[in-house]
């Protein structure tokens, strides 16, 4: 039977994965992202998500792994995590009364056989105008700095976003929609209603 693996060091894409009831390997993996310019969010999304899943795929046999990567595309330009709070700062006051996209690459690497389904979901989301005050206190209660865009929508996102139209999983950094789908499809994959908790540690290259 397949096993399933989460490459990816996010708590929130776990804790969505559970959700489904599937038993599960957390492999948290480190890998150099592309951030590059001359990049669209499409491509980087992509290439990370295929990366982080190609990685992983290569220590796991008889394994489904899921790699994932989402980045914020406002007007064409990449928003990733900030890099201090004056960039997450930054990067608010650029969201505050606009509307972006939230795009999330899934990528499914099945072993030993050179296997690979890759997908992007893109949800739009505006937020409401926000002041210097509201910046400032959203900062102060929510930890940003290893977030896309510099926020949270399941941590007091409701301070924030005025509307969303598509996936709200997605926004979170997994869409469950299609990755309950995808799951589906896949024959020889033990399904269970206790999801299984092991930890491995960091694989880097």
């Amino acid at each position: 039977m397949l096993r399933l693996v989460l490459a990816s060091s996010s708590p929130r894409r776990a804790e969505l994965l559970r959700g489904l009831g599937v038993p599960f390997e957390i492999v948290p993996i480190r890998v150099p992202e592309v951030k590059g310019r001359g990049w669209s969010p499409e491509e980087i999304a992509r290439y990370n998500a295929v990366l982080k899943a190609s990685v992983v795929s290569h220590t796991r046999r008889r394994s489904l792994v899921i790699g994932a990567d989402t980045v914020i595309s406002l007007g064409g330009k990449t928003l990733g995590k900030p890099a201090s709070l004056r960039e997450a700062a930054s990067m608010l006051r650029a969201l505050s009364g606009r509307t972006h996209e939230v795009l999330t690459a899934v990528c499914f690497s099945r072993t030993p056989w050179p296997d690979e389904t890759l997908w992007l979901e893109r949800t739009r989301v505006t937020f409401r105008r926000l002041s210097e005050k509201r910046i400032s206190d959203y900062l102060k209660r929510v930890h940003v700095l290893d977030k896309a865009g510099a926020y949270a929508i399941q941590e007091h996102g409701d301070e924030l976003v005025a509307a969303i139209r598509g996936s709200f999983t997605n926004v979170v950094g997994l869409p469950m929609e299609y990755v309950k789908k995808e799951l589906a499809r896949i024959p020889g994959l033990l399904v269970n209603r206790r999801p299984a908790r092991t930890q491995r540690k960091a694989s880097k290259t």
